[in-house]
């Protein structure tokens, strides 16, 4: 096993990095949704929860959690409150946040029922046009994603059926309702976040496909595919160093949670590893 870095008081401020701060019971903090599989859970069955233990085993610490719905306000209520010191999972660009290399890169992807062979690979297909098509939308307003906005650049408005990314709070995997959908034959076809589509597809009692939206970016720059990272304070510049560290040195352990969870992944441009 690699070498661990020595047992500190993780506060994370990372004033204090000297032997004189050696404790018993070091702590990870994490800052994470108690209800947003495949991400987390306060079951600790999603795979940041996965990734946080392993970074603790790396840092001989013991992960502790601050539970927050992830929505508007979660970094302000939570690492900025300094109740925790670390998010798992952010986009690499994220302002509010100093953030980590990137230790996977997804996309949105084409869900369809594979019984229907639609096979559908881009935001251009003319059947768009027809087939009822699921999208993924933000809040109570229902702010547009990447490519609910991208099939609204292209007119596709009347035959589409939105389902919140936040979806009903009070009861299990609330986002899952959008691949549900896709299932019992709700939508023809849905356009959902990878990591979300992969998971949530594999526990279908029908055989569901995933194909990644094409193009990569709608011009003139609508990205979907995003590369995703760890997120710390600004001011935590060390304690990302070190994190940086851990993603090369645990790469392969990394990639084998990403796979046990069926997070599609994009290795390069015009390249996508389904798992």
């Amino acid at each position: 096993m690699c070498s661990r870095f020595p047992r500190l008081i993780w506060s994370w401020s990372l004033a204090c990095l000297s032997a004189a701060c050696v404790a018993a019971d070091p702590q990870l903090r994490v800052c994470a949704d108690p209800n947003n599989l495949p991400f987390s859970n306060r079951a600790g069955e999603g795979f940041e929860n996965r990734m946080a233990s392993l970074i603790a085993d790396e840092l001989d610490a013991d992960v502790s959690y601050t539970w927050w719905a992830q929505r508007r306000g979660f970094v302000r209520n939570t690492l900025n409150e300094k109740s925790c010191d670390l998010v798992m999972g952010v986009p690499s660009s994220y302002e509010l946040l100093l953030t980590t290399r990137p230790y996977y890169r997804s996309t949105y992807v084409f869900l369809t029922r594979a019984d229907r062979r639609l096979d559908i690979q881009t935001l251009d297909d003319p059947r768009l046009r027809s087939l009822k098509v699921g999208i993924q939308v933000v809040g109570e307003d229902g702010a547009a994603t990447p490519p609910a906005q991208a099939l609204a650049n292209r007119g596709i408005i009347n035959n589409v059926v939105g389902y919140s990314v936040y979806g009903d709070y009070s009861k299990p995997n609330p986002p899952a309702r959008i691949v549900d959908a896709v299932a019992r034959g709700e939508v023809d076809v849905a356009v959902v976040w990878g990591p979300l589509a992969g998971y949530f597809a594999r526990l279908q009692t029908v055989p569901l496909t995933l194909a990644p939206v094409l193009p990569q970016i709608e011009p003139p720059y609508l990205p979907m595919v995003f590369d995703i990272s760890m997120g710390v304070r600004r001011a935590d510049s060390v304690f990302q160093r070190r994190l940086n560290e851990l993603l090369v040195r645990r790469r392969v352990d990394i990639e084998r949670i990403l796979d046990d969870y069926g997070i599609p992944r994009v290795a390069a441009p015009g390249r996508i590893a389904l798992p």
